[in-house]
């Protein structure tokens, strides 16, 4: 190696390390869709579009590059008494599905209903994909078990998984459809986080065939607390957040850490803002060092791994998702907007 090439190559590294490192130290929003009529949970970027599912029956998205024209995805009617309310959504290649709340659950695959359960206690609250062809969505406590359904097919059929699968299920678990969220896949790993008076960690190595249940110390014991959104920067390192929606100002136990797959946890940064939030997301190519938090009381920003936080804004929203490093799009009650970090 000649001493020229090495020069460049230190500088190289350098400014690598620079874009990793450096702390973020203004946030610029942008207002992209504002309609009063609409809330939204959840939102994904694909292929430079942004999708989102609203809860009254609107499934919309726009092209980064032209954030004016929303496009609305037409989709069949169940039943015309029924407007789905959307707190789920997942967008593969090819296909976009949405899920509602409530019975009865209707999950929709590029407008057509592909899976449809109906009991008094459905609720189904998050959805994510593997792969193109094999998805996961996860509900509530019905007939004595969490209710699971995974897809091998595309999206085409789902089955419920039995709940032979899981061990120690409590009666008293849910999970949060605050912002289709409390699913997060890495490769073939897949962590679920529940909530309630039991909030735990469900685990699985292999693509949701088999599985482990791991506890956690966050805030729990009521029906409104626990976890509410959960992220894996890599098959190691997660962080999870939540509180009590009922009392967002409370600090302490709402943030939770692993640095072992998620078999176990520790709070953090207790007595240090933010409180309750909905959603929290790792920063792209940051070493799992910074993380996104929002919720309807404001944005939140950790450049350390989650260990202190700084308050960016009041502007509340529910869930948010990343373009790259820079750009994140975070959507809330009527409105969508574009986070510009620097």
């Amino acid at each position: 190696m000649t001493r020229q090439t090495f020069f460049y190559l230190l500088i190289l590294l350098v400014f690598s390390s620079c874009s990793i490192d450096s702390e973020i130290s203004s946030l610029k929003i942008s207002p992209v869709l504002i309609d009063s009529n609409i809330n939204i949970r959840a939102i994904e970027i694909k292929n430079n579009k942004v999708y989102s599912a609203t809860s009254n029956g609107s499934i919309l998205y726009f092209d980064i590059d032209k954030s004016d024209v929303i496009t609305e995805i037409n989709y069949e009617i169940e039943n015309d008494s029924i407007v789905p309310n959307f707190r789920s959504l997942a967008v593969t290649e090819k296909d976009v599905f949405a899920m509602s709340i409530g019975n009865p659950a209707l999950l929709y695959k590029n407008g057509n209903v592909v899976y449809k359960e109906t009991h008094p206690q459905v609720f189904y609250d998050s959805i994510e994909f593997w792969n193109d062809n094999e998805g996961i969505a996860v509900g509530d406590y019905t007939d004595n078990c969490i209710s699971v359904i995974i897809t091998r097919d595309g999206g085409e059929s789902w089955n419920k998984l039995d709940c032979s699968v899981f061990s120690d299920v409590k009666d008293s678990e849910g999970f949060f459809a605050a912002s289709d969220t409390n699913i997060s896949i890495i490769d073939n790993y897949t962590w679920i986080a529940s909530g309630g008076i039991n909030s735990r960690v469900y685990f699985s190595k292999d693509k949701g065939r088999s599985w482990q249940i791991f506890s956690t110390p966050i805030l729990q014991g009521e029906s409104t607390t626990g976890i509410f959104s959960i992220d894996f920067y890599d098959k190691n390192n997660g962080y999870a957040i939540g509180g009590d929606y009922t009392k967002p100002d409370i600090d302490s136990l709402n943030k939770i850490i692993t640095r072992d797959g998620g078999k176990t946890w520790k709070t953090i940064a207790n007595n240090n803002n933010p409180g309750y939030r909905s959603c929290v997301q790792y920063f792209p190519n940051s070493n799992g060092k910074k993380l996104l938090a929002v919720g309807f009381n404001g944005i939140d920003y950790s450049y350390d791994s989650g260990h202190s936080w700084k308050h960016f804004s009041d502007d509340g929203y529910y869930t948010v998702r990343f373009l790259n490093d820079t750009v994140a799009y975070a959507a809330g009650n009527g409105k969508i907007s574009r986070l510009i970090f620097k």
